[in-house]
């Protein structure tokens, strides 16, 4: 047996647990995808993962929601945007290359990490926005263009949602977290439909893989609810990097 197919599961629990605590499990689970079967189709590869991810996204998504108060007025319709947003931005891979997009990401990702870095008190204290339907407008807004952008290109999607959260909506990262989470099972939910619609999926292999990956989101979760927003920071701040990285070496080193 290939040692790549025995990697799989262990990718997919660690994928699980750096998922649940910040997002960029897809940074763990997509090249081990991509490398144990060469000659499957993106779309085939990208599907099993979403199917994947989603189970353990949504398991970690439930194990927040046990012990943190969800502000579902705004979650629930910033997931809905995502969800019209990742199958729009799904449907429009074939009308322009994601590759393109990769000095952009990188340049929007070496931003957040700078401003993340400067501002130590960024994400640590949580307080909502004084008005309402601004709240509402800018979390929809959000939803739909990272939503989006999850179904057009992908990597750093979780970054992105708990970075414009904290932002925009002045959350902490625990809270940004949890939001980031259910908005990216809509995400999720709303690729697979897609993949699954237009390719195959390798069945068994995200079965064993969400299994794995539920594991590690468990584990994920208890972590970051045990050292809060300060560790989640500090997480962030490591993925951001880690990307910032991988698309570097895609741009200068292809």
């Amino acid at each position: 047996m290939d040692p790549l197919f025995l990697l799989l599961p262990a990718g997919a629990f660690f994928a699980g647990l750096v998922d649940a605590v910040v997002g960029g499990g897809g940074l763990i689970q997509i090249p081990l995808l991509f490398s144990a079967f060469p000659n499957a189709t993106p779309a085939t590869l990208f599907g099993t993962n979403k199917l994947a991810s989603v189970v353990g996204t949504t398991s970690a998504a439930i194990h927040y929601g046990r012990r943190i108060t969800i502000p579902w007025p705004i979650v629930g319709p910033a997931a809905a945007a995502a969800a019209i947003g990742a199958w729009l931005g799904a449907r429009a891979v074939s009308l322009f290359p994601p590759v393109a997009l990769r000095p952009l990401i990188l340049a929007l990702l070496i931003a957040v990490a700078i401003y993340t870095f400067i501002r130590k008190d960024f994400g640590i204290h949580h307080q909502r926005l004084s008005n309402p339907r601004r709240e509402l407008r800018l979390a929809v807004a959000i939803g739909a263009g990272i939503g989006f952008y999850d179904g057009f290109f992908g990597p750093g999607t979780g970054s992105f949602l708990i970075f414009l959260f904290i932002r925009l909506l002045q959350m902490d990262f625990l809270h940004a977290s949890v939001m980031a989470k259910i908005v990216n099972v809509s995400t999720n939910l709303a690729a697979i439909g897609f993949f699954v619609s237009h390719g195959e999926v390798f069945w068994k292999v995200a079965a064993v893989m969400a299994l794995c990956n539920l594991a590690g989101s468990q584990v994920g979760a208890a972590i970051a609810l045990r050292y809060g927003a300060a560790f989640i920071r500090k997480a962030f701040l490591v993925v951001v990097t880690v990307l910032i990285l991988r698309f570097s070496a895609d741009i200068f080193l292809a």
